[in-house]
């Protein structure tokens, strides 16, 4: 029925659905705290080892998206990314919002996204570009740098490739009628 939007059972569901904001914020709270410890005790451009030959942490200023894809130096695509950026936000927000509370790991994976997403967003309105310090690597073979919100956006687009492969259930209401011979 077209009318099950705006059913106030529709509506108590989907502020349920608001718990899984607390995924968001964590994600938020962790990203911006790692990236203030690394502006604030790792100098630009150095590295510390953690795991040598596998991982260390290197401060870099990406003002490109994930693992610096269209960076430049110009700063005219800083805002072009920014507007972007928001509008995929409210996008995934509005995914989130009109997805059904029973599909809890997509709800999940969405959560992972907003907030990773939000936190990155932060970083570009209030800075013009993105703390990434995570470096992984095997031997002389870095993969770009990285933090925390990137991960929860990799990690929520992952759990939204398994979930894909779910099956659905229906529901009679919505299921397709027979088609008459």
């Amino acid at each position: 029925m077209a009318d099950d939007v705006h059913t106030p059972q529709t509506l108590a569901s989907r502020f349920r659905k608001l718990r899984y904001l607390l995924v968001s914020l964590a994600v938020i709270v962790l990203d911006q705290w790692t990236k203030w410890l690394v502006e604030a005790h790792l100098p630009h451009h150095s590295t510390h080892p953690v795991i040598p030959g596998l991982f260390n942490l290197t401060h870099v200023r990406n003002t490109g998206v994930a693992f610096g894809l269209f960076a430049s130096d110009g700063g005219g695509s800083g805002w072009l990314l920014t507007v972007l950026g928001l509008g995929a936000l409210i996008a995934v927000g509005l995914y989130f919002w009109y997805t059904p509370s029973r599909d809890r790991v997509l709800l999940v994976a969405l959560a992972l996204v907003v907030g990773g997403a939000i936190g990155n967003l932060i970083d570009r309105v209030s800075s013009g570009a993105v703390t990434d310090f995570l470096d992984v690597y095997v031997g002389l073979h870095h993969w770009p740098s990285f933090n925390v919100a990137d991960s929860a956006i990799s990690i929520g687009i992952v759990l939204m490739a398994i979930d894909s492969f779910r099956p659905r259930q229906h529901h009679e209401s919505t299921a397709a009628a027979p088609v008459p011979e």
